[in-house]
């Protein structure tokens, strides 16, 4: 079985979604037979790459909401995170260009540990306050997962995978995917959004025994507990 999953790197529901598919894998009698490639999208492809601000800073600058506001959806988003296991930290949170991150990844899984490339990232983003878009710290999250730290800045001082992602948002758009996380199950069944694993799992469960490759969608809305649509 082979499973698909579009998410960026700064969608505080893409993480809370790897958390919650990943609790549902485990109760998945086949898990051992599933296969998982992390696919590109970029929810803000128009900032300049490798500089980074402010969480706060980003979303009163560009994405016009109040800084009240913004620290209410922070506080929202933090809850949510929490019934999961997961500490987000917005209070340092740094917020930059995704692309290289998502490089990184697509690097990491021809090395063999892309799920772990994609796990430092999200919780060097919303745990850590680290920028994932400046190099040093990429490529110092890099060898925390076993990454060679000459060959990994090589890379991200080059152009190796650009195409890759750049492939993977070709796909999204063809696919009609708007917003992330969007998972796909064999190229037929399709869960958009946040799902509670109870959920993911009678997808996955279906998706196995399907003989018809009948599609399953559930659809998702941007900035709320059902993903983040590109504004």
């Amino acid at each position: 079985m082979k499973i698909e999953i579009w998410s960026d790197i700064a969608c505080p529901f893409c993480y809370i979604g790897k958390r919650r598919f990943e609790s549902a894998l485990s109760k998945f009698e086949h898990r051992n037979q599933v296969e998982i490639k992390w696919k590109s999208f970029e929810l803000n492809a128009d900032i300049p790459r490798r500089t980074t601000t402010t969480v706060l800073e980003f979303l009163t600058a560009h994405k016009g909401i109040s800084s009240d506001q913004a620290k209410g959806l922070f506080k929202h988003v933090t809850q949510t995170a929490a019934k999961d296991g997961l500490k987000f930290n917005f209070d340092i949170g740094l917020h930059g260009n995704t692309f290289d991150g998502h490089r990184l990844v697509h690097y990491a899984t021809e090395n063999g540990c892309g799920d772990a490339m994609k796990e430092r990232l999200f919780s060097g983003y919303f745990v850590r306050g680290e920028s994932v878009a400046d190099i040093d710290t990429l490529v110092s999250m890099a060898t925390d997962v076993g990454l060679d730290a000459e060959k990994t800045r090589e890379m991200l001082q080059s152009d190796k995978f650009s195409d890759e992602v750049r492939m993977d948002e070709a796909q999204a758009r063809k696919l009609g995917i708007h917003g992330v996380p969007f998972f796909r199950i064999d190229e037929k069944h399709e869960m958009s959004g946040i799902q509670a694993p109870e959920g993911f799992l009678q997808v996955l469960n279906k998706a196995w025994n399907s003989t018809e490759g009948a599609k399953s969608s559930t659809a998702g809305v941007a900035c709320n507990e059902d993903g983040c649509v590109r504004r």
